[in-house]
């Protein structure tokens, strides 16, 4: 490796994530609003430049505080994207991470130094995205519906407790096609994937509902 050939100057590299949540059944996805150019007043996935002391992870738990204030997330990489004009200002790859969060466990801040505004966006509901963005968030959401049922991914879309019609809600959405609804609490329950935890809901006006949990041995399923 020859440290002065000029092929290796003016690289850099991003961190991404994706970041879904499912909200009253609604497959959603967090994005930011940006404060700077290049692509200012765009809408973009969360993240930023990974600093020269800094591991991937580190830049990215940096940028997620950063740019909407929230700490303490699960990040799962799931790409890279290295086309040569990525982005106007230099040669950046983008490392790209998914992560699934319950909305009503992390609040995240509406604007901070770096980004105006941040919301969550329904899928098909996403504005034109900066960068390319816009391709990076359809492969995240192609690689969640994908790992869906496999691993700790799970856990983190849901609280503690569920009905297995707020499951059932959540699975459709995510996965954007209607799933048989007996053959789906019947592979559930003999799967291991849930256990009846032996509360009820109680829900005004309604009938009351098993709640559930997820086991601690969750084990991939195919619906």
């Amino acid at each position: 490796m020859d440290i002065n050939n000029p092929l290796y100057k003016g690289q850099g590299l991003h961190v991404l994530t994706a970041l879904f949540t499912v909200d009253d059944g609604k497959f959603k996805v967090l994005l930011l609003k940006r404060k700077n150019q290049p692509f200012k007043d765009k809408w973009t996935l969360v993240g930023g430049a990974c600093y020269n002391n800094e591991t991937l992870e580190d830049a990215m738990n940096r940028e997620m505080n950063e740019k909407v204030g929230l700490k303490g997330i699960d990040f799962k990489l799931f790409n890279v994207y290295s086309d040569i004009n990525r982005s106007p200002v230099m040669r950046m790859v983008a490392i790209a991470y998914i992560a699934v969060i319950d909305s009503k466990k992390f609040k995240f801040l509406k604007e901070t130094s770096k980004a105006q505004d941040a919301d969550w966006f329904l899928i098909d509901r996403v504005p034109p995205l900066g960068y390319d963005h816009d391709k990076i968030l359809q492969d995240a959401i192609d690689f969640l519906r994908e790992k869906i049922f496999d691993g700790d991914i799970l856990r983190n879309l849901f609280p503690e407790y569920f009905t297995l019609p707020e499951l059932y809600n959540a699975y459709c959405s995510i996965l954007n096609r209607a799933i048989d609804r007996r053959n789906f609490r019947k592979k559930l329950l003999n799967s291991n994937l849930i256990e009846d935890t032996g509360k009820i809901q109680l829900q005004p006006g309604k009938k009351s509902a098993k709640l559930y949990r997820f086991t601690k041995d969750i084990k991939k399923i195919i619906i």
